[in-house]
């Protein structure tokens, strides 16, 4: 289905993507903690939200 080549180019590629994401989070770690006190409270409530139009749907369904 795919070349040799093609393979290791996408091998590579995903290291170095993952290496170079690593980097930036740790150089940036200290920045997020700071500006991004109440990121988790969102995200929290985002899933709740989700959660909860789940519950909706399958309680109208059934």
């Amino acid at each position: 289905m795919f070349s040799t080549g093609q393979l290791t180019f996408v091998l590579f590629f995903v290291i170095a993507f993952v290496i170079l994401i690593i980097f930036s989070y740790r150089k940036d770690a200290s920045l997020h903690k700071r500006e991004y006190k109440g990121a988790k409270w969102v995200l929290l409530g985002f899933i709740a939200f989700v959660a909860l139009l789940f519950v909706i749907k399958n309680v109208l369904k059934g």
